[in-house]
Protein backbone atom coordinates (compact mmCIF):
# COMPACT_ATOMS: atom_id res chain seq x y z
CA UNK A 1 0.00 0.00 0.00
CA UNK A 2 2.81 2.42 0.93
CA UNK A 3 4.37 2.08 -2.54
CA UNK A 4 1.31 3.72 -4.11
CA UNK A 5 2.08 6.99 -2.31
CA UNK A 6 5.85 7.10 -2.91
CA UNK A 7 7.37 8.93 -5.89
CA UNK A 8 8.27 6.68 -8.82
CA UNK A 9 11.74 6.83 -10.36
CA UNK A 10 11.45 8.23 -13.88
CA UNK A 11 15.08 7.73 -14.90
CA UNK A 12 14.00 4.63 -16.84
CA UNK A 13 12.22 6.82 -19.37
CA UNK A 14 15.55 8.62 -19.86
CA UNK A 15 17.17 5.29 -20.68
CA UNK A 16 14.36 4.30 -23.07
CA UNK A 17 14.57 7.62 -24.88
CA UNK A 18 18.37 7.54 -25.06
CA UNK A 19 18.23 4.02 -26.44
CA UNK A 20 15.73 4.83 -29.17
CA UNK A 21 17.60 8.03 -30.06
CA UNK A 22 20.70 5.92 -30.70
CA UNK A 23 18.60 3.48 -32.73
CA UNK A 24 17.35 6.29 -34.95
CA UNK A 25 20.93 7.42 -35.57
CA UNK A 26 22.00 3.83 -36.27
CA UNK A 27 19.16 3.03 -38.66
CA UNK A 28 19.74 6.28 -40.55
CA UNK A 29 23.43 5.42 -40.83
CA UNK A 30 22.51 1.99 -42.21
CA UNK A 31 20.13 3.58 -44.70
CA UNK A 32 22.97 5.80 -45.88
CA UNK A 33 25.21 2.74 -46.17
CA UNK A 34 22.89 0.79 -48.46
CA UNK A 35 21.83 3.89 -50.41
CA UNK A 36 25.14 5.57 -51.18
CA UNK A 37 27.37 2.45 -51.07
CA UNK A 38 30.42 4.55 -50.19
CA UNK A 39 32.81 4.55 -47.23
CA UNK A 40 31.43 1.13 -46.36
CA UNK A 41 34.01 0.22 -43.70
CA UNK A 42 33.71 3.60 -42.00
CA UNK A 43 29.93 3.40 -41.95
CA UNK A 44 29.95 -0.14 -40.57
CA UNK A 45 32.40 0.92 -37.86
CA UNK A 46 30.16 3.86 -37.01
CA UNK A 47 27.17 1.49 -36.67
CA UNK A 48 29.26 -0.77 -34.42
CA UNK A 49 30.11 2.23 -32.25
CA UNK A 50 26.42 3.12 -31.94
CA UNK A 51 25.62 -0.49 -31.04
CA UNK A 52 28.24 -0.35 -28.25
CA UNK A 53 26.67 2.85 -26.94
CA UNK A 54 23.31 1.12 -27.02
CA UNK A 55 24.71 -1.77 -24.96
CA UNK A 56 26.03 0.72 -22.40
CA UNK A 57 22.59 2.31 -22.01
CA UNK A 58 21.06 -1.14 -21.54
CA UNK A 59 23.52 -2.07 -18.79
CA UNK A 60 22.97 1.28 -17.03
CA UNK A 61 19.24 0.62 -17.09
CA UNK A 62 19.73 -2.87 -15.63
CA UNK A 63 21.90 -1.40 -12.88
CA UNK A 64 19.32 1.27 -12.04
CA UNK A 65 16.60 -1.37 -11.97
CA UNK A 66 18.49 -3.37 -9.34
CA UNK A 67 18.85 -0.29 -7.13
CA UNK A 68 15.40 1.27 -7.52
CA UNK A 69 12.57 0.57 -5.08
CA UNK A 70 9.66 2.27 -6.87
CA UNK A 71 9.48 1.90 -10.66
CA UNK A 72 7.04 3.59 -13.08
CA UNK A 73 5.70 0.19 -14.10
CA UNK A 74 6.46 -3.49 -13.60
CA UNK A 75 10.16 -4.42 -13.32
CA UNK A 76 9.89 -7.32 -15.73
CA UNK A 77 8.34 -5.01 -18.32
CA UNK A 78 11.13 -2.45 -17.88
CA UNK A 79 13.71 -5.21 -18.27
CA UNK A 80 12.01 -6.58 -21.38
CA UNK A 81 11.51 -3.14 -22.92
CA UNK A 82 15.14 -2.03 -22.66
CA UNK A 83 16.31 -5.43 -23.94
CA UNK A 84 14.06 -5.38 -26.99
CA UNK A 85 15.10 -1.81 -27.75
CA UNK A 86 18.71 -2.99 -27.65
CA UNK A 87 17.85 -5.96 -29.88
CA UNK A 88 16.84 -3.60 -32.72
CA UNK A 89 20.29 -2.06 -32.87
CA UNK A 90 21.94 -5.48 -32.46
CA UNK A 91 20.13 -6.73 -35.57
CA UNK A 92 21.07 -3.64 -37.58
CA UNK A 93 24.68 -4.08 -36.49
CA UNK A 94 24.57 -7.74 -37.53
CA UNK A 95 23.37 -6.76 -41.01
CA UNK A 96 26.14 -4.15 -41.29
CA UNK A 97 28.79 -6.64 -40.16
CA UNK A 98 27.66 -9.13 -42.80
CA UNK A 99 27.97 -6.48 -45.48
CA UNK A 100 31.60 -5.92 -44.52
CA UNK A 101 32.40 -9.59 -43.94
CA UNK A 102 30.83 -10.72 -47.22
CA UNK A 103 32.34 -7.78 -49.12
CA UNK A 104 28.96 -6.71 -50.44
CA UNK A 105 29.19 -3.51 -52.47
CA UNK A 106 25.95 -3.66 -54.46
CA UNK A 107 22.72 -3.39 -52.53
CA UNK A 108 19.25 -4.62 -53.35
CA UNK A 109 16.42 -2.06 -53.51
CA UNK A 110 14.62 -4.14 -50.86
CA UNK A 111 17.52 -3.54 -48.47
CA UNK A 112 17.00 0.18 -48.83
CA UNK A 113 13.25 -0.24 -48.37
CA UNK A 114 13.71 -2.31 -45.23
CA UNK A 115 16.22 0.22 -43.89
CA UNK A 116 13.71 2.99 -44.52
CA UNK A 117 11.00 1.02 -42.71
CA UNK A 118 13.36 0.68 -39.75
CA UNK A 119 14.01 4.42 -39.66
CA UNK A 120 10.28 5.13 -39.68
CA UNK A 121 9.53 2.48 -37.04
CA UNK A 122 12.28 3.86 -34.79
CA UNK A 123 10.91 7.38 -35.07
CA UNK A 124 7.40 6.18 -34.22
CA UNK A 125 8.78 4.30 -31.21
CA UNK A 126 10.50 7.47 -30.05
CA UNK A 127 7.17 9.32 -30.22
CA UNK A 128 5.40 6.51 -28.36
CA UNK A 129 8.00 6.40 -25.58
CA UNK A 130 7.90 10.16 -25.09
CA UNK A 131 4.11 10.07 -24.86
CA UNK A 132 4.30 7.09 -22.47
CA UNK A 133 6.21 9.29 -20.02
CA UNK A 134 3.09 11.52 -19.91
CA UNK A 135 0.45 9.28 -18.40
CA UNK A 136 -2.52 11.33 -19.62
CA UNK A 137 -2.04 10.64 -23.34
CA UNK A 138 -2.63 6.89 -23.60
CA UNK A 139 -4.49 6.91 -26.92
CA UNK A 140 -1.60 8.72 -28.57
CA UNK A 141 0.71 5.87 -27.56
CA UNK A 142 -1.63 3.23 -28.96
CA UNK A 143 -1.95 5.13 -32.24
CA UNK A 144 1.82 5.04 -32.64
CA UNK A 145 1.88 1.32 -31.90
CA UNK A 146 -0.66 0.68 -34.66
CA UNK A 147 1.67 2.42 -37.12
CA UNK A 148 4.60 0.28 -35.94
CA UNK A 149 2.57 -2.91 -36.40
CA UNK A 150 1.80 -1.87 -39.97
CA UNK A 151 5.46 -1.09 -40.64
CA UNK A 152 6.41 -4.56 -39.40
CA UNK A 153 3.84 -6.07 -41.77
CA UNK A 154 5.39 -4.04 -44.58
CA UNK A 155 8.80 -5.42 -43.59
CA UNK A 156 7.51 -9.00 -43.74
CA UNK A 157 6.06 -8.40 -47.19
CA UNK A 158 9.28 -6.77 -48.36
CA UNK A 159 11.34 -9.75 -47.19
CA UNK A 160 9.07 -12.24 -48.99
CA UNK A 161 9.25 -10.19 -52.19
CA UNK A 162 13.03 -9.92 -52.00
CA UNK A 163 13.62 -13.62 -51.29
CA UNK A 164 11.25 -14.64 -54.07
CA UNK A 165 13.01 -12.36 -56.53
CA UNK A 166 16.45 -13.59 -55.47
CA UNK A 167 15.57 -17.24 -56.07
CA UNK A 168 14.29 -16.34 -59.52
CA UNK A 169 17.01 -13.94 -60.66
CA UNK A 170 20.23 -14.55 -58.70
CA UNK A 171 22.35 -17.16 -60.46
CA UNK A 172 25.20 -17.15 -57.93
CA UNK A 173 24.11 -19.30 -54.94
CA UNK A 174 26.77 -17.80 -52.65
CA UNK A 175 25.62 -14.28 -53.45
CA UNK A 176 22.03 -15.35 -52.85
CA UNK A 177 22.92 -16.60 -49.36
CA UNK A 178 24.76 -13.37 -48.55
CA UNK A 179 21.82 -11.20 -49.56
CA UNK A 180 19.31 -13.48 -47.82
CA UNK A 181 21.12 -13.29 -44.47
CA UNK A 182 21.39 -9.50 -44.59
CA UNK A 183 17.72 -9.17 -45.48
CA UNK A 184 16.71 -11.50 -42.66
CA UNK A 185 18.71 -9.45 -40.14
CA UNK A 186 16.88 -6.33 -41.25
CA UNK A 187 13.49 -8.01 -41.05
CA UNK A 188 14.39 -9.28 -37.57
CA UNK A 189 15.02 -5.68 -36.56
CA UNK A 190 11.47 -4.77 -37.65
CA UNK A 191 10.19 -7.71 -35.59
CA UNK A 192 11.98 -6.35 -32.51
CA UNK A 193 10.47 -2.92 -33.12
CA UNK A 194 7.03 -4.52 -33.13
CA UNK A 195 7.84 -6.42 -29.93
CA UNK A 196 8.70 -3.09 -28.29
CA UNK A 197 5.32 -1.78 -29.43
CA UNK A 198 3.65 -4.87 -27.95
CA UNK A 199 5.36 -4.26 -24.62
CA UNK A 200 4.28 -0.62 -24.62
CA UNK A 201 0.70 -1.65 -25.34
CA UNK A 202 0.90 -4.10 -22.45
CA UNK A 203 1.99 -1.34 -20.08
CA UNK A 204 -0.92 0.84 -21.20
CA UNK A 205 -3.50 -1.92 -20.84
CA UNK A 206 -2.30 -2.89 -17.36
CA UNK A 207 -2.54 0.68 -16.11
CA UNK A 208 -6.00 1.40 -17.55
Amino acid sequence: MLKRFLPKETVFFDYFEKQIALTIIGTKEFLELVTKADNIRERVERIKEIEHQSDTVTHLCYSALRKTFITPFDRTEINALIKKLDDIMDAVDSAAERILLYEVTEFLPEMRELALILVHASIELEHALKILRKSKKRQGVLDKCVIIHQLENDGDAMLRTAIGRLFKEEKNPIQLIKYKEILEDLESATDYAEEVANLIEGVILEED
